[in-house]
């Protein structure tokens, strides 16, 4: 067997504004695996890296892809505990490897179910990225335009009043029944106004919010989960957390509502599952989103995901973000994300080093 690897420089289509600063454009790199013998029949997957995000992001990242690649061609094990992303590529790669082996040459299948035969979609929420206040605004109009029942405000740039006002804005037009809205904090708020904010977001009969505050406050997110007006979701709670151990313990500390899974993330494909396990076994809900992904980490993440037998609002809406984006099998029709089993995937137009 034989893994090579392309670094891939996503291209965002419009600058996404986060509390961590704007994003204009996002590494990644693209996994590939076959048998010598027959290059023609390969798995593809992405190594979905975040800077400023993933703990291994930093020097060691490329020296633990050289060390996968030498280990496939040796038939050794690597250990990528600590690299949830590279974990998670490869884990896209076996799987896809395994299908194109079945169907005797290159397929977008990661995981078959109805799903990938058409039979079913996936409910998915419309991600609104920070900007100005007129800016967020017409975005809101679009995607509740488009059909979406569930929007995903990211907060936390833009000054708060004006955020709110666009919250309040949204409500006046839009009950809580026929519109979902879900805010995304990204730690940007702190123990002198995150209470505050909370009311108010309950006052507007908002969802959830995610990561009100840095997760390097466990003893603040713990006493605001115990008596928010508001379901608190943890995202960024989750990272860096390796063993099912660490797992168990914070969820039993903070005991949030929900947690949101990005298997880049947090272990991979296995990782995720067993974050889900913890989490149902304490009556804690959760989603899936994706961590900005190309449509090929992405077209994996939703096969993983829909056969979970998800009924919440997924957060896998990230696919048109890119103008160097490569071509995908999933289509949306409103907020229903479906799969084209007739798609059949070109080699991508990268040059791949192993």
């Amino acid at each position: 067997m034989k893994l090579e690897v392309s670094p891939y420089m996503l291209k965002f289509r419009h600058p996404a504004g986060t509390s961590r600063g704007i994003l204009t454009e996002k590494p990644t790199y693209i996994l590939k695996l076959y048998d010598e013998e027959r290059p023609d029949v390969y798995g593809l997957g992405e190594a979905s890296v975040f800077p400023g995000l993933s703990p291994e992001a930093d020097h060691r990242y490329e020296f633990k892809l050289w060390e996968l690649i030498a280990n496939v061609r040796l038939g050794a094990a690597t250990d990528l505990s600590r690299f949830s992303s590279i974990q998670l590529g490869f884990e896209q790669a076996i799987w896809n490897f395994q299908n194109a082996m079945h169907e005797g040459g290159a397929t977008a299948l990661y995981y078959p179910s109805p799903f990938t035969e058409g039979d079913e979609s996936i409910t998915i929420n419309g991600l609104v990225w920070m900007g100005s206040y007129e800016e967020m605004k017409q975005r809101v109009r679009e995607k509740v335009d488009a059909g979406f029942k569930c929007i995903k405000l990211k907060i936390g740039a833009i000054d708060w009043k004006s955020e709110l006002s666009l919250i309040q804005s949204l409500r006046n037009d839009f009950s809580s029944s026929d519109l979902e809205i879900r805010v995304d904090a990204n730690g940007a708020f702190n123990a002198d106004n995150v209470r505050e904010v909370l009311d108010t977001l309950a006052a507007l009969q908002v969802h959830s919010i995610e990561q009100p505050v840095a997760p390097s406050q466990p003893e603040l997110l713990a006493r605001l989960c115990a008596d928010s007006p508001i379901p608190i979701a943890l995202d960024e709670q989750l990272i860096g957390l390796y063993t099912r151990a660490e797992r168990a313990e914070m969820l039993d500390h903070i005991r949030p509502a929900y947690i949101i899974l990005k298997p880049s993330l947090c272990g991979g494909f296995g990782g995720a599952e067993e974050w889900i396990k913890l989490a149902e076994d304490r009556g804690i809900g959760w989603w899936v989103t994706s961590a900005l992904e190309s449509n090929i980490g992405l077209n994996a993440i939703a096969q993983w995901t829909a056969r979970l037998g998800v009924t919440l609002p997924q957060g896998l809406g990230t696919g048109g973000l890119y103008t160097n984006n490569f071509p995908s099998p999933l289509t949306l029709d409103s907020d229903r994300l479906s799969f084209n089993p007739l798609f059949i995937p070109p080699h991508p137009d990268i040059q791949f080093h192993g």
